[in-house]
């Protein structure tokens, strides 16, 4: 590859990825018909959610909030917006949890700092950033302590807890009779209960 091939290409990139503030991305999320997250300038569209997906996230969010009624959380699914200011990310996690008062983001109420825990239906386009990258982001949050990973093509859930000496702590669940405990609240969930109604041929 020439040097005058090289520059061509990063022209191009910087056409086709123009660089957005916060401030812009949050003008433009407001009047936009579909959902983007936003990573230190770039804006990427979120994809949808498949019938299985939702069933996933319903079934565990919708558990939870259950669960944890009359208590002092608060229990979040696919539309509150997180905020990491250290990292310059907005994004939407499918559940999230949060522990006593919301803190928002410099007055705004679409927009929250204090996840305590964060859940990820994954899917093949999204599970490499789920596990790497996106987890990194999650853990510049001081109040975040637990992050789940929920795989959407077989029964199978990996847990990251965050111990008193600041260690990560990673825990799998496989089958139905499995039983998913969080560290972050007192809850328990068999997995059988999570993916109840989810058609796994469909994703095939």
């Amino acid at each position: 590859m020439t040097a005058s091939t090289e520059i061509r290409e990063e022209v191009v990139e910087s056409k086709a990825q123009p660089y957005y503030s916060p401030e812009e991305y949050l003008k433009l999320e407001e009047a936009a018909e579909f959902r983007s997250e936003y990573h230190d300038g770039k804006i990427i569209p979120m994809t949808g959610g498949t019938p299985n997906h939702n069933r996933i996230a319903l079934n565990f969010g919708g558990a939870l909030n259950f669960a944890l009624k009359g208590q002092p959380y608060d229990v979040f699914m696919n539309d509150l917006r997180l905020w990491m200011p250290s990292k310059r990310v907005y994004t939407y996690p499918d559940v999230m949890l949060v522990a006593g008062k919301l803190e928002f983001f410099e007055g705004r109420k679409d927009t929250i700092t204090n996840a305590v825990m964060v859940a990820e239906v994954l899917s093949k386009s999204t599970a490499d950033c789920d596990r790497g990258g996106k987890f990194k982001l999650f853990r510049s949050i001081p109040s975040f302590r637990e992050y789940v990973l929920i795989d959407r093509y077989e029964m199978h859930v990996e847990q990251f807890c965050k111990r008193d000496d600041n260690k990560w702590v990673l825990s799998e669940y496989d089958g139905a009779d499995a039983v998913l405990v969080l560290s972050s609240v007192s809850f328990e969930m068999s997995l059988g209960e999570m993916y109840d109604r989810v058609d796994f041929e469909s994703e095939v």
